[in-house]
């Protein structure tokens, strides 16, 4: 019986050596695997950012008065709002917008905008932004700000960076 015993563990061989030689193949397969999906997909993603490119571009490749101004598809960004809360006062605020505008973007209107948010950013406090309900709610806030300053002339206010210290 002993000799039956050696021989089926001569034949299997050590547990170690078949785990290593079990995660070697796993290990080539997912990388071949890999390398497969790539050269797929590498392709794919490169002929469409040359087809965005190419729409983006007019005609003669020059870029678009409005483009070059920062103002693509009468959009604007705002500059950085960075400014502390009014409870507590030691934590600060940082929020980057960007102004979508129904037709020709209007600068002096932004500006005008960009000073109003900055001013009631300043009577927020930490309590009433925390979590996502938070979130939302000043996102609708300065949302109805927005529209009641721009008098429906700007259709939607993006969030760009929102981060509080």
């Amino acid at each position: 019986m002993a000799a039956a015993a050696d021989e089926s563990a001569k034949g299997k061989g050590s547990p170690l050596i078949m785990t290593i030689v079990g995660l070697l193949v796993l290990t080539v397969l997912g990388g071949g695997g890999g390398w497969v999906l790539g050269t797929m997909v590498a392709p794919r993603i490169k002929a469409a950012a040359a087809a965005v490119q190419a729409k983006t571009q007019p005609a003669g490749g020059k870029q678009a008065a409005t483009a070059a101004a920062g103002q693509p598809n009468g959009i604007i960004a705002l500059d950085p709002i960075t400014t502390n809360l009014a409870y507590p006062s030691q934590s600060w605020i940082r929020l980057e917008l960007a102004l979508v505008f129904k037709g020709q973007p209007d600068a002096q209107l932004a500006q005008s905008i960009h000073q109003d948010i900055l001013a009631y950013i300043r009577t927020v406090s930490l309590q009433q932004i925390e979590g996502a309900r938070g979130l939302q709610y000043l996102r609708d806030d300065i949302q109805e700000r927005v529209d009641l300053r721009s008098e429906g002339r700007v259709s939607k206010v993006m969030f760009r960076t929102f981060v509080i210290e």
